[in-house]
């Protein structure tokens, strides 16, 4: 027997709806292109242009439809494919990288036509996975990253560098973080890095963006929610008294999680049901807008701290992504992505003032990525950081993830002209941001140390 909503939730979840910032932040529609895979480019490319064709024609109307309906908004459309990389693989056999770098950038050029001609905002899939050796295939798409990101609108790029299992890849570290610095430098204000992260511990299957890709074990086509919702757990919070105790605050947490989870699922299923796939996950993630009233740093705040990045701040997120995880995980059938809290500097506009006042930095964020599945992320650094410092940047969360057997990231932006201090504006989800500090102090002689570090001993716990 399916359950029913009482009239009580219908009316708290319309308040959410319209007074609190209740939104489903993406659905994403995962597709699995490996049948394109070929030795000729031409043909790659026309197998992948008939799949998309096949599963987006109808994708955009449909999410339209269903949040028309149910009266819930849906930010934006998203488009999750098997990684670039496996298909570049027989593409790159035997040919030379500059060869190998066109044919990935004229998949990438495809994929963000059809996107666009199909109204899809983000494109998740160019991905490589590297956390211990690399192929043809991956070499040619990280290669090929820089012009990729600056001569394209949709396309996201994930690199997965580490793993619990195998260690840190520092070549790629090393290389990524110089990808990163020339594709700052080809992009308005860097912006081509906020469609850009390095990760550790990459799920089998990540829906959600920029670190998605259609995993392997995953159906043909299924369709993926990425909730939102930190107006509303703000809201639940500033109505207790300031006195209450903290399972009285973990609880309100947990239960206000559980409603904009099941939201979240409801609105993914009717629209996996339109369109004739099936439903894969809801991720129970929070996820803060620029908006006033959508802020992850809000919720801390309304705990109890004068700023985040206040002592205690550690046990605040803690608390908010046990209880998320603990509401959602209640709600929904699937839970999908990395689902706890994502803290994206510019894109909180309450995270970005905490950074201005100074009461959270770049190590703060480090401190932070041992309660919460983002780690550094959408922090902007001066456009002359070296590569080196981005590297240990990269290595410092790697090293985190590992240790914690987690999966974390890092999406730093370097702006090229800008100092620490110097605030920038992306625009639209992106927010805008103050530029953090960065230690100038040398680390070459680690950082240029070649080869892998070996995995830690939380490997040997998993036998």
């Amino acid at each position: 027997m399916a359950y029913r909503f009482s009239s009580k939730e219908v009316t708290e979840v319309l308040d959410m709806l319209l007074f609190q910032n209740l939104d489903i932040r993406a659905v994403t529609l995962s597709v699995s292109i490996a049948q394109a895979a070929s030795h000729d480019i031409r043909v790659t490319s026309s197998r992948i242009e008939e799949i998309l064709k096949k599963h987006v024609s109808k994708f955009s109307s449909v999410v339209d439809e269903v949040s028309e309906k149910y009266g819930v908004k849906i930010v934006t459309k998203r488009l999750s494919l098997t990684p670039i990389s496996f298909l570049l693989e027989p593409l790159c056999y035997e040919k030379n990288i500059e060869e190998s770098k066109k044919n990935a950038l004229e998949i990438a050029k495809l994929i963000d036509r059809v996107a666009e001609e199909n109204k899809i905002d983000f494109v998740g899939g160019y991905a490589a996975f590297v956390h211990k050796d690399e192929t043809h295939g991956d070499v040619a798409l990280i290669e090929s990253i820089p012009e990729v990101l600056s001569s394209t609108n949709t396309i996201n790029s994930v690199v997965n560098v580490a793993s619990t299992e195998t260690g840190i890849n520092m070549n790629a570290v090393k290389k990524m973080a110089r990808k990163i610095k020339e594709t700052s430098k080809l992009t308005k204000n860097g912006i081509g890095c906020t469609r850009l992260v390095v990760t550790a511990n990459a799920p089998e299957d990540n829906p959600f963006m920029p670190g998605s890709y259609h995993g392997v074990g995953e159906s043909e086509a299924s369709i993926n929610v990425a909730m939102s919702g930190p107006g509303v757990i703000e809201n639940a919070i500033r109505n207790l008294r300031d006195d209450v105790d903290f399972r009285t605050l973990h609880d309100t947490v947990k239960r206000a999680a559980f409603k904009v989870a099941r939201l979240g699922e409801l609105i993914g299923k009717k629209v996996a049901e339109s369109l004739g796939v099936s439903f894969g996950a809801v991720d129970i993630s929070l996820a803060p807008s620029p908006k006033v009233g959508d802020s992850i740093a809000g919720i801390l705040e309304a705990m109890g701290l004068e700023s985040t990045g206040a002592h205690g701040t550690i046990l605040a997120l803690a608390i908010l992504t046990d209880a998320v995880k603990k509401g959602g995980a209640m709600a929904v059938s699937h839970v999908g992505g990395l689902s706890g809290a994502f803290i994206p500097v510019s894109e909180d506009a309450l995270m970005m003032e905490a950074f201005r006042r100074g009461s959270m930095s770049l190590e703060e964020l480090h401190a932070l990525s041992a309660v919460c599945n983002t780690g550094v992320d959408m922090l902007l650094i001066p456009g002359d950081t070296s590569a080196e410092t981005i590297a240990g940047i990269i290595a410092d969360e790697m090293a985190l993830a590992i240790t914690l057997d987690k999966s974390l990231g890092v999406r730093v932006i370097p702006v090229p002209g800008k100092k620490a201090g110097d605030e920038v504006e992306f625009g639209g989800l992106l927010g805008k941001s103050v530029v953090a500090e960065v230690k100038r102090f040398s680390n070459e002689k680690l950082i240029n140390k070649k080869g892998t570090v070996p995995p830690f001993v939380e490997r040997l716990k998993k036998g």
